[in-house]
């Protein structure tokens, strides 16, 4: 059947399989206005029968994309799911089409691709386009330089037009896990919610769990206030997009190009940090920040940071409190509070500090929409390929500096992270078995606390018996 226009381009041929039980799609797709024309290059790229890196990993990232819903973190068993999945990029007079075979069928309502997941497949065109050529395809950034990392970040950011906003600091990057019960959810809608209220945006790292609740929460508040065009950005990777693929609310997603890329991406972007309750991939976040907060260089540098949860999370922050009260010491816990079970506070705390923040931009000439100032050392922007031999080599002592010692934990946990969710490190853990991570006893007592805590409060997994990743070897 012809599927209706619901824009006046944009059109789907579709056909529905019921081999799965949902169905599956074959759907012709134009973009909606928001992708800039590519070059004959750019498409040729993309136009082969379907090999190569680029081909593959658009494709793997246009199918998490469209499994946007589903119940799962398993990113194999989605793959394997839809391995008969295909997408295409081909011409037409106005400018390009994708042609997808095999499409999860929840992508689409009445035979028309639903209009939210058709901006993030092509969201995920653009950038992927835009890193293998502008960036990585180019001698205009040396990517083993600090300075030339900090500006491919700023040139990803603006091809994907989230620096456009020009108004006052507003933005509140909001972390937290994919996997938290319906209570801690709850609590993170309520937070956004009261953001909304005080006209704040909402960037999260755009999956599910903590990352959906506040933007779900801060739709409320904006339309409350008359607020019609509220920023709702995530932040992604291609590493993570399948265990956490974009949420519905999200109306401005960017790819960036690995982990480190968009961690940076959040820290210069943010005007407030708030986190919730999560697992191993939010400790790696708290890390990194810690880590870069720790320089000296960023001491006068105003970044409101704010841990808050309902009050069965106490247990929670506690435990990553005394953590990191224990590794990094004094001047880590100084650089934020805890605001347990009082979402107009943590509103509140976040609204006070972005005023400091726009007070010291305004007196320091550095830009609102993207932080500059901020020094963020090469340790934690190089990137980490989480092997067992990296893994195994991580320092984890207490005489290390501070911030080597944050720089090793984010790595940790960034490890654990990919042995849990991304492919690469689950196929890794599989062939040779769980990564060890060595250091001294202390240290190793205290890590295997906070990730028993995690296991126990079923927070490094979405669904079923949680097999860990990881060895600690004192």
């Amino acid at each position: 059947m012809k599927a209706p226009s619901t824009d006046g381009r944009a059109s789907a041929s579709v056909s529905v399989t019921q081999a799965e039980p949902e169905g599956v799609v074959d759907a012709r797709v134009s973009p909606l206005g928001s992708l800039e024309n590519l070059s004959q290059r750019e498409v040729q790229q993309l136009l082969s029968s379907g090999q190569g890196g680029v081909y593959d990993l658009f494709r793997r990232c246009a199918l998490a994309v469209l499994s946007s819903g589903l119940e799962s973190d398993d990113v194999r068993a989605i793959f394997d799911r839809y391995k008969d999945f295909e997408i295409r990029l081909g011409r037409q007079a106005w400018g390009i089409k994708l042609e997808v075979k095999n499409a999860p069928a929840s992508a689409f309502v009445d035979g028309s691709m639903i209009r939210g997941i058709k901006e993030h497949l092509f969201a995920v065109l653009r950038d992927i386009v835009y890193i293998h050529d502008a960036i990585l395809g180019s001698q205009r950034f040396d990517l083993t330089d600090s300075a030339s990392i900090t500006n491919a970040v700023y040139h990803i950011l603006r091809n994907a037009r989230i620096l456009d906003y020009k108004g006052r600091p507003d933005l509140v990057v909001c972390w937290g896990g994919h996997s938290i019960s319906s209570v801690e959810y709850d609590y993170t809608k309520r937070v956004g919610y009261e953001l909304g209220l005080r006209a704040l945006s909402v960037c999260t790292g755009c999956g599910p769990g903590a990352m959906k609740g506040p933007m779900k929460g801060a739709t409320i508040g904006h339309s409350k206030q008359r607020i019609r065009e509220g920023r709702y950005i995530g932040m992604t990777e291609p590493g993570i997009i399948a265990a956490e693929p974009p949420n519905p609310i999200v109306n401005q997603l960017v790819i960036m190009p690995d982990i480190e890329k968009r961690l940076e991406a959040f820290v210069r972007c943010a005007h407030a940090i708030i986190v919730f309750p999560g697992g191993a991939g939010t400790a790696e976040e708290i890390l990194y920040l810690l880590g870069i907060l720790l320089d000296p260089a960023n001491a006068d540098q105003p970044v409101p940071v704010i841990f808050t949860g309902p009050p069965s999370a106490a247990e929670y922050f506690g435990q990553i409190d005394r953590f990191i009260g224990a590794t990094l010491g004094e001047a880590a816990r100084s650089r934020y509070k805890i605001i347990i079970g009082d979402p107009p506070q943590a509103a509140r705390e976040a609204y006070k500090g972005i005023e400091s923040v726009r007070e010291y931009r305004r007196t320091k000439s550095d830009a609102y929409n993207y932080n500059w100032l901020l020094k963020i050392p090469e340790d934690f922007q190089r990137p980490f390929e989480p092997t067992h031999e990296a893994m195994a080599r991580l320092e984890l002592r207490r005489d290390l500096p501070s911030h080597v010692m944050a720089a090793n934990l984010r790595r940790a946990f960034s490890g654990i992270v990919a042995g849990n969710v991304k492919e690469n490190g689950i196929h890794a853990i599989e062939e040779r078995g769980p990564f060890e991570l060595h250091g001294d006893k202390e240290v190793m007592t205290l890590l295997d606390e906070l990730l028993s805590a995690f296991v126990r409060q079923k927070r490094m997994k979405l669904a079923g018996e949680y097999k860990p990743c990881y060895r600690l070897v004192a």
